[in-house]
């Protein structure tokens, strides 16, 4: 039966009214339960329902739902133990044979206090194992991206050196020796795990040294956190550009806490 608006009987005082009843907090419990009622499953998934096609409802609900409920916004989570914000551009999960691939590209990330720009990142082999708590397993990750030379520099100076490093105006990074007063104006690059640092100029003392007096040697990027693979990173401009790759990765999640951080837009914990 159609319902006409009589403009005779509306009023102030029931304009009111209606204002009442729509921010009245069990209005807003109910329309908040039936809007995110599409994630449900997910708890009862997690509580260990079994059936064929579990995997895939997983994948394509948290996929959805955290796409659909971050997508071009900041997103806070923790991942491996690190504090991250970043904007989600792109989330995709495609099934490849009996395993899925999955594409999240963040953009204005902050890994714990350090600026990437951009983090494209790409999860081969992706197999999930409902249970409390529910497991994923990867064969490979690929993990692309940008970071300034600034905020390189500003990362590496946090760490234990013996040099201090700047950034140039040209985009080179001029490093002082911390105790032998030496300074050198130089650029680096990263191929299959092996640093190369390529010194334009030198000096001690203020004084121009040879740069064949100067030795850089190639240093071998061993033993570097979950096993990580640098396969490049080179310097284009005011930019580094780099790919990492990592082995096989085995973590876990909560879904009760995924589904929470999905319906209320807190953090997400991954691993």
């Amino acid at each position: 039966m159609a319902t006409y608006f009589d403009p005779k009987s509306w009023s102030p005082l029931r304009a009111v009214d209606l204002g009442k009843r729509l921010f009245d907090q069990s209005w807003l419990e109910q329309w908040v339960t039936v809007t995110t009622s599409w994630v449900d499953p997910l708890a009862d998934l997690g509580m260990g329902t079994v059936t064929a096609l579990m995997p895939d409802v997983l994948m394509t609900m948290l996929s959805e739902g955290i796409l659909s409920r971050f997508g071009g916004r900041e997103v806070t989570a923790t991942l491996l133990g690190h504090d991250v914000h970043a904007t989600l551009q792109v989330l995709q999960v495609r099934r490849r044979g009996a395993h899925f691939q999955s594409k999240t590209v963040l953009s204005r990330m902050r890994w714990d206090a350090h600026p990437i720009e951009a983090v494209t990142v790409i999860s081969h082999g992706v197999r999930m194992i409902p249970g409390v708590p529910t497991k994923v397993r990867t064969s490979h990750v690929d993990v692309e991206g940008a970071l300034t030379v600034a905020a390189l520099v500003g990362w590496l100076n946090e760490q234990p050196l013996d040099w201090e490093l700047m950034v140039e105006e040209s985009g080179l990074i001029r490093a002082a020796h911390r105790t032998r007063r030496l300074s050198v104006l130089l650029d680096a690059s990263i191929t299959d795990d092996m640093l190369t640092v390529d010194i334009r100029r030198a000096h001690w003392l203020g004084v121009r040294v040879p740069r064949t007096l100067i030795r850089a040697p190639g240093l071998r990027l061993d033993g570097l956190p979950h096993r990580a693979r640098v396969a490049y990173a080179t310097r284009e401009g005011d930019l580094v550009r780099f790919r990492v790759e990592l082995p096989e990765m085995t973590g876990s999640f909560d879904l009760a806490q995924i589904r929470s951080a999905i319906v209320t837009g807190t953090t997400l914990i991954i691993f």
